[in-house]
Parts: structure tokens; sequence; C-alpha cells
């Protein structure tokens, strides 16, 4: 039997051919959805599904809120061509693989349609990229840093911490009280654990030597990063985590927090959405800054991170529409409503935010906190969340890793030994995420 033979060119048109017709295409849009509370299943149905179906008579989106499972599910529906319109992950590190399998839409196009080059943060768009083509836009921009219990502080004599030493200082005299020093937590999210290796390879390794290490100049085994997990394996042993590590939840240690059973809550700008709801109710006051840094790294780092990124699948049937309903998101409209609404989720990375106003009860804790990353990202002045610019097999490794050094069923030697080596084999297979040149 002969088989028919069918030229590149040939096969480029059809592919154009058939994106053109896809891309015309109007109808439902699906996006799939982590967990989110009854009220913050409304706070999105009002700010986005609503009017953007509304401004978009010929396109219906709708949300299925697929909660804990969502990672697992999207992974098995893209493989099967399956799924939603809307590929929402966890972060930049789970695009690249999805794009080298050829399961989502390059999006160059949309973004010269949108204009998104020109209103979102140029770091941004060179993050979403793979192989120089554009495959996803970050939710939300985020940061690691030190909550802490201002109404305590005062109380105490306590003053906030610039430095590692410092620090220890104050987490010793709350031990020396009874008193919680880091109000922390991995129950429903044991990723949690990440947040604290992310925040001592910035302020005690050093966002040069993670950068030096996440682009190949270095190994992860190197010193710094020796003292790093040695310094968290420390803190752990000292009690600075609490007797309840692993049963409370991000929202539990807010409360802790607040109620002054914990002085400090080393936690990221996600944490802002549950301040109102705890802190006024205790008579107390939140306090955000930095996390203090060791001497030979300088001023407080803010790790930048990306929590959750945009895409669309290459197997959608309205990718125009699902474009649309992306670039909604995008507006200065939208960025007003969701972030009045749901602080600390949905901080887009608008480049230009002059024309964007706030409702009346917004923290000015959270707008100033926002402003200060919002600044170190402008002057190239951030470190790197590991769950932004690790590749998904290192990140998976290190979550379950860092526990078995906390419970003394391994040490930081064989830990970073295997960090790097999983590191290693990912990156030659080329499932590093885009890395910002410094």
């Amino acid at each position: 039997m002969t088989k028919p033979i069918v030229t590149k060119a040939a096969m480029a048109l059809m592919a154009s051919t058939a994106f053109t017709l896809a891309a015309q295409a109007e109808g439902p849009i699906s996006w799939w959805y982590e967990t989110a509370t009854p009220e913050q299943q409304g706070v999105i149905t009002r700010n986005i599904v609503e009017p953007f179906n509304a401004s978009h008579p010929g396109d219906t989106l709708s949300i299925d809120y697929r909660g804990a499972q969502l990672d697992n599910q999207m992974r098995v529906a893209l493989l099967s061509g399956s799924g939603p319109d809307i590929v929402y992950t966890a972060g930049p590190s789970y695009v690249a693989p999805m794009a080298q399998a050829g399961q989502l839409l390059p999006l160059d196009q949309y973004a010269e349609q949108f204009g998104w080059n020109d209103r979102i943060l140029p770091v941004f768009i060179e993050m979403g990229k793979y192989n120089d083509q554009l495959y996803a836009l970050p939710k939300t921009y985020e940061t690691l840093g030190l909550f802490y219990n201002a109404t305590m502080f005062q109380e105490y004599g306590w003053t906030v911490p610039t430095t590692i030493t410092e620090l220890e200082t104050v987490a010793d005299a709350m031990l020396a009280e009874n008193i919680v020093p880091f109000s922390a937590g991995n129950a429903l999210w044991r990723p949690t654990n990440e947040h604290y290796v992310t925040i001592v390879f910035n302020s005690i390794a050093g966002p040069e030597a993670v950068y030096q290490a996440l682009t190949g100049e270095i190994p992860w085994t190197s010193e710094p990063f020796v003292k790093a997990i040695d310094k968290l394996d420390e803190w752990w042993s000292k009690g600075y985590f609490g007797p309840n590590y692993f049963s409370l939840n991000g929202e539990q240690q807010v409360a802790q927090l607040a109620n002054g059973q914990a002085g400090m809550m080393p936690s990221g700008t996600w944490q802002f959405q549950h301040i109102n709801t705890y802190f006024p109710p205790a008579n107390a006051e939140a306090g955000f800054v930095g996390f203090p840094s060791a001497d030979d790294v300088g001023d407080p780092v803010f790790a930048l991170g990306v929590g959750s990124t945009f895409s669309v699948a290459a197997t959608s049937q309205n990718p125009d529409g699902a474009a649309a309903a992306i670039d909604f998101i995008f507006s200065d409209e939208t960025y007003a409503s969701m972030n009045t609404d749901w602080q600390g989720e949905w901080n887009t990375p608008l480049r230009d935010l002059s024309g964007v106003t706030l409702g009346e009860g917004v923290l000015p804790l959270y707008t100033e906190a926002m402003q200060t990353l919002a600044q170190s990202v402008s002057e190239d002045e951030y470190g790197y969340t590991t769950w932004t610019f690790l590749p998904p097999a290192t990140v998976s490794f290190l979550v379950s890793g860092i526990e078995e050094v906390w419970l003394d069923r391994t040490d930081t030697k064989q830990f970073l030994e295997q960090l790097d080596a999983t590191f290693q084999q990912e990156m030659a297979e080329g499932k590093v995420p885009a890395i910002p040149a410094r």
C-alpha cells in the first residue's frame, strides 16, 4: 500500500487553516479552577464570569471548581486530549513540560492582538515563554515575607528584625514566653514546605547564588545552600515552627498569629486575604516586612513568585474566546474589583496601575507590600521562589525531601545531592522554566 506523501508546507498550511477555523469559533469557554470557598466563588462570578459574558455575547465562560485535585486532573485530561479551554496551572514550572508536549497553544498572536507586551510587566512575559514562544500569563505575582503580630511586639518591646541574628533573638525570646515563633503548617497543602526552603535559599544563600544554580553555573550542593538548609533544620530543631506543623493549614496560621499563640508568620502575600478576618476580632494589628537576611546578603530579599498561570489548551474548540477571557482578567477593571474583594490572590502583573482605584476596605498594609514588590521587580532586585523557577520533579522532591531532613531521616548533604541530581536531569530535558537575566 502506497502511503500518501504530505510535504511540510502542506502540513503547515493545514495546521494554519485548522487554527484559523478554531480561532473563529464561538460558544462555551471552560475553565477549571482550584479550591475556592463559596464566598470566593461568588467574587469570581460577580467580577469575572458575569461581566465577561455580558460583554461577549457570542461566548459563555463557565468555571468548574476542582479543588486540591486540579493539578492531577489537569495532567490526565491534557494527556488524553480533553480538558478545559483555559489551562490553569500552579505556576510556570508546569508550563514548560506542557508546552514541550504540545498541549498548549502559543499565545504570541494574542499578545500582539490584545497588546499584552505593552500592558504586562516584561519579566512576566519572559517567564511565560518556552523556546521563545509565549505559552502562559501569570494570574498573580507574589512574594514571601514576615508577617508579625504588631500588638504583641509593642507589648513585649520587641524590635521587628531585619537580620537573621535579630530574627533568632526575637524567636528565642518568644520561646521563653511559651509563644510559637513561626506560625506555620502544611495541612491541606504539603507544598507549603517549599515556602521555607525558598526563604532560606534567598535570605541566607542569597539570590545571586540561587540564580547561578538555576542557570547551571553552580550545583545546588554548593556551600551557600548547605548553610541555608542547615539553618532551616536548626530552626526546626529549636522549635521555631511549633508542635502542630503537620496539622495547621494556611488560614489557621493567620488565626494563631492573630490570637497571640504565635508571634511571627513566614508566609506569602496571599495571606493578606485572611488578615481582616482574624486580627480585628482579636484586637490585634498585623505587620508585614521582607524576611530578614544574612549579613552577607544585605537588605531583606523579596522572592518573586507566580502563584498560577493561564494558558490556552491546544485542543480548545474556542481558543479566541479563551484568549479573550484571559485578556478580560488582565483589565484595569478586573484588577480593581478582584483586589478589592480578594486581596493577595489576584495581583496581576499590569505594567501601569495609575488607572486602577481599589475599594476603601483594602488594607493599607497590602497596598504598601504590593508597591514594594512592584518596585523590586522593576529594579530587578528580587529573589526566586522554588515553585516558580524550579522544574516539576525537582519541586516534588524538595517538598517531600525537606521533611526527611526535619525528621532526621536524612541530612543536608544527601538532600541537596538528590535535589541537584533531579534538577540536572530536568535541565538536560529542557524542563527548567525561563529564568529572567539579572
